[in-house]
């Protein structure tokens, strides 16, 4: 039993020389060396896997996010697929913009005839569910449709002009998705029922959403020819103007006049009321005296006198 303690001693006493000379070196113990050959033992790190997943998801929100802040402040010589998109173009942003700008469309637009009933009682208001519908559709129809006869445009201009060389379809979408953000705080500034102040809000965002289209386009079109390039820029100015135009009249139609009392109607007095008989004579004439003094003064004179 000695001699056994003894080695065991040994044992231990070189192996803590052997880690003091070597920091660094790893022991086995004796059960792993006996493991068989043809066996690796794998160790599953589980929280490497989510920290990675959610670095990922907060890169893809804060560019998200950082597309969003160029969109609302778009500056000449600065091209938004360039520098936003990165070649790396995303459906979630456009598809989040174009569904919240619907649903604030068709919330702003019967609260608009909501608060009118407040200030009018004559205003009838009954929920119209059925904007959510045409908003939904006008939107994604506009964000989805323009881009892909604009697309086609220009890659039909590409083959007229071989410098021209467009962006691919989802670049397009994307730059048109996040150029409609602008018009989410717009619709909701267009609450205040005040004529001149929402037509202000509204040039303003179709000036900045407008432009970001120019300044994104015009690097790709500027090689084309300048009739060309006028009209392709004109008709994108344009369809958006028509779009923001269109929204404005429909989910905030003009409401109507102020109700006006109608005057007052004459009643007739029920038979059993009977009112003074008057006499012709003492009927007013317009110099406010009365018909029979007037008829003695112009009688009178021409009378003969009596005398007795």
């Amino acid at each position: 039993m000695a001699a056994a303690d003894e080695l065991a001693f040994h044992e231990f006493e070189e192996a803590t020389n052997l880690l003091a000379e070597t920091p660094e070196a790893a022991t086995t113990s004796r059960s792993e060396q006996l493991t068989p050959q043809g066996h690796v033992a794998v160790a599953v790190g589980s929280g490497d896997s989510y920290g990675a997943e959610d670095e990922v998801e907060e890169s893809d929100k804060t560019a998200v996010l950082d597309r969003i802040r160029g969109s609302l402040l778009p500056r000449p010589g600065h091209n938004f697929v360039r520098h936003r998109l990165r070649n790396r173009p995303d459906l979630y942003g456009p598809f989040w913009i174009c569904a919240t700008l619907a649903f604030v469309l068709a919330i702003t637009g019967n609260l608009t005839l909501l608060l009118a009933q407040r200030r009018d009682p004559s205003i009838h208001y009954s929920p119209q569910f059925h904007k959510v519908t045409v908003a939904g559709v006008t939107i994604y129809c506009y964000a989805w449709l323009v881009p892909l006869a604009l697309w086609g445009f220009l890659r039909w201009r590409q083959g007229v002009q071989e410098r021209l060389g467009p962006y691919t379809f989802l670049e397009t979408v994307c730059v048109y998705g996040y150029s409609l953000f602008v018009f989410i705080p717009t619709v909701v500034l267009w609450l205040i029922p005040v004529p001149w102040l929402q037509w202000l809000f509204g040039v303003l965002a179709l000036a900045l959403s407008a432009a970001g289209l120019v300044f994104t386009l015009w690097p790709v079109v500027r090689e084309d020819t300048r009739l060309a390039a006028a009209v392709l820029l004109s008709v994108v100015v344009l369809l958006h103007a028509l779009l923001a135009l269109g929204c404005k009249f429909y989910f905030f139609q003009p409401l109507p006049p102020a109700h006006v009392a109608p005057p007052p109607r004459a009643t007739a007095l029920p038979p059993s009321i009977l009112l003074p008989p008057t006499s012709p004579w003492s009927v007013a004439t317009p110099d406010g005296r009365s018909l029979q003094a007037q008829h003695e003064r112009t009688l009178l004179p021409a009378l003969p006198t009596l005398r007795p």
